[in-house]
């Protein structure tokens, strides 16, 4: 397409289901650079970390539900375009809400093209997957062509709702306006590779966290297996390209819009292994990289087992003291098993380009992460943690504690190493002064490099001691 580059957007009002996310912030900010003359996010959340800044530029916000019609209705009064991002159960525990996956993605996609249609919204850009053609099956430089999947061979209910979604959003394309006769609603989706960039909330950070505690312990698949990545960047660039692409007044292209009805693979079209694209990540943070490798089926094996494990906790998933789960099948196949795809379709028939490089895209990204743990509590892994706690308190309770189960049995096996009680008792009370002293010079230590989390410090030293206490040393000569 040769548009100018606010072409469509400039003076247009906009939605942007999702507004308050990691993608719809970038959107939302993007549209208002571009002289939108209204831009609002629709959102469940209240804040995020981007809301702040949105509201200063002048994006207005609109709380509601997307599954909830007259929260959908009222958010889309007025405006000429509609960016629908919202959706649930990408990753995590939240794969597992069955009920409210479908809610929001095949219910709330309903009631965004309802509104669209009573509010008589030209456009509607639909953010899908590249799930939908895609469950374990390898794919090699694959294009829109790829038939959909047939929806009981998903291995996960979010690719499944997304497929039904996109093909609502694909077959409402054409729709005649309700109210503006001679006008139709115009419709095409988007297919982004996973998404990456700074301030990321769904893969990298819990990715950083499990390398944090040191439950990466393997690869999955082996090292020749591929998929795709885009920039933020890029993806935002795709979404106002496939905006123009929607367009039925551009002069010499007749009336069918060159985007109306079509899907998009967007990537930054540089296929790489999941691990070797982590690989600076974690090294930019001092995280351990896993050194083992995990075979395909056996990944899959314990992914199952997880998820009959958190299907039977299936009432408390919205608990946050339940962790996430460490891997699912789905997650087994996208890091495990080759498929990407190429962005010719988006290239010759939007005019997309990667702006910018996955190697620029990864030094913004470690940047940020690497401010981001500067600015947080750094600690050692959950294997010390474990070893540090049950040490002190196994010893505590046989130097101190009554004979009541499982007491004798802990005192039984340290008396074994250390022959005298008087010894046992000596040695727990100076581990209990070592601690409270380590902590104590934690907490003044951290009160001059790192004073907004010096009690943080304080307390994480308290538990265990030298273990903590050198990850501040550290800092402190940084």
């Amino acid at each position: 397409m040769h548009l100018s580059e606010n072409e469509g957007i400039e003076g247009k009002a906009f939605v942007v289901t999702g507004g308050l996310g990691f993608v719809g912030s970038a959107l939302c900010l993007e549209l208002v650079r571009r002289g939108a003359r209204l831009v609002r996010a629709f959102d469940l959340r209240s804040t995020s970390p981007w809301s702040d800044h949105l509201l200063k530029i002048g994006v207005h916000y609109v709380k509601g539900d997307i599954s909830n019609r007259k929260d959908v209705e009222k958010a889309l009064r007025g405006v000429d375009c509609v960016f629908h991002l919202a959706s649930f159960g990408m990753s995590g525990k939240e794969m597992l809400q069955f009920g409210r996956v479908d809610d929001v993605n095949i219910n709330g996609t309903c009631h965004v093209l309802e509104a669209c249609h009573e509010n008589g919204v030209k456009r509607l850009v639909y953010v899908s997957t590249a799930n939908v053609v895609f469950a374990g099956n390898e794919i090699i430089n694959g294009n829109e062509r790829l038939p959909y999947i047939p929806l009981d061979i998903h291995v996960d209910p979010y690719s499944r709702s997304k497929s039904i979604a996109e093909q609502l959003v694909l077959k409402t394309n054409g729709r005649p306006s309700k109210n503006k006769k001679g006008e139709f609603f115009y419709t095409c989706a988007i297919r982004p590779a996973a998404i990456y960039g700074p301030g990321e909330e769904r893969h990298i950070p819990r990715i950083i966290s499990l390398a944090k505690l040191g439950l990466l312990p393997f690869k999955i698949g082996d090292s020749n297996v591929k998929s795709d990545w885009v920039y933020i960047d890029n993806l935002v660039l795709a979404l106002v390209l496939a905006s123009m692409g929607l367009l039925d007044d551009i002069p010499g292209r007749g009336k069918q819009p060159v985007a109306a009805g079509q899907p998009y693979f967007i990537s930054d079209g540089c296929p790489v292994n999941t691990f070797e694209f982590l690989r600076p990540l974690l090294g930019g943070l001092e995280y351990d990289m896993p050194k083992a490798s995990l075979s395909l089926p056996r990944a899959l094996f314990l992914g199952k087992v997880f998820s009959i494990f958190y299907t039977i906790m299936y009432p408390w998933l919205n608990r946050a003291w339940l962790p996430q789960p460490l891997l699912l099948p789905a997650e087994v196949y996208k890091v495990g098993v080759t498929h990407y795809f190429n962005y010719l379709k988006a290239k010759q028939e939007l005019g997309y380009t990667p702006m910018t490089t996955p190697q620029q895209g990864m030094a913004t990204t470690i940047s940020f992460y690497q401010e981001q743990k500067r600015k947080s509590l750094d600690g050692p892994t959950i294997y010390a943690w474990f070893f540090c706690v049950f040490g002190m308190s196994t010893v505590i309770a046989a130097a101190f504690f009554p004979d009541i189960t499982p007491v004798p049995l802990l005192r039984s096996i340290c008396l074994f190493f250390l022959r005298s009680m008087l010894v046992l008792r000596i040695l727990a009370a100076w581990a209990i002064a070592m601690h409270v002293g380590e902590a104590v010079y934690a907490w003044r230590l951290a009160k001059r490099v790192d004073p907004g989390n010096s009690r943080g410090w304080f307390w994480q030293t308290f538990v265990l001691g030298v273990f903590s206490l050198k990850f501040l040393l550290k800092r402190a000569k940084k």
